[in-house]
């Protein structure tokens, strides 16, 4: 069997991009405390970046980041992804009316598999949605040390309202 290409991907404009970071890493006040950041944002997928904090530090784990940590940034970030492709399945609105369709979306289920210790600078987080239904979305992210190194997997559930 012959795989189609993927449809081209139609960039978002940049007042939806400045909207939905604000949502993200503004008004979402525990991504705040984490330090996420987005580092990229595309309908296919998206990127963020955390920058070791002593503050982020588990008790006894001697400078690696705290496991909830990195359980609470995959699931932000599985959750920005599902914000992207929603946003990106309803082109044809206004990107003022895209951003108010995430009031409700919500974790309904969240496995992390711990690979690697986290120690390092800053880590990357990535994220794409493998299924957008009307109700509920699927995510799969990664966790990745500042080499690219794979530290952590993740998978979601998120219900959208």
């Amino acid at each position: 069997m012959t795989r189609q290409p993927p449809a081209p991907v139609q960039p978002f404009e940049d007042e939806f991009v400045t909207g939905l970071r604000a949502i993200f890493e503004d008004r979402i006040l525990f991504n705040r405390v984490l330090g996420l950041k987005i580092a990229e944002l595309r309908p296919d997928g998206v990127i963020g970046r955390i920058a070791m904090r002593q503050e982020l530090v588990g008790h006894f784990s001697f400078n690696r980041l705290h496991g909830g940590v990195i359980s609470a940034g995959l699931d932000a970030m599985g959750g920005l992804a599902v914000m992207a492709a929603i946003g990106a399945r309803h082109m044809d609105e206004p990107p003022a009316q895209r951003l108010h369709r995430f009031g409700k979306l919500g974790t309904i289920d969240l496995r992390i598999d711990y690979l690697r210790p986290a120690i390092g600078e800053h880590f990357e987080l990535r994220a794409e949605v493998l299924r957008l239904g009307s109700r509920v979305a699927s995510t799969r992210m990664e966790f990745l040390g500042a080499d690219g190194r794979l530290l952590s997997t993740g998978a979601g559930a998120y219900i959208i309202s």
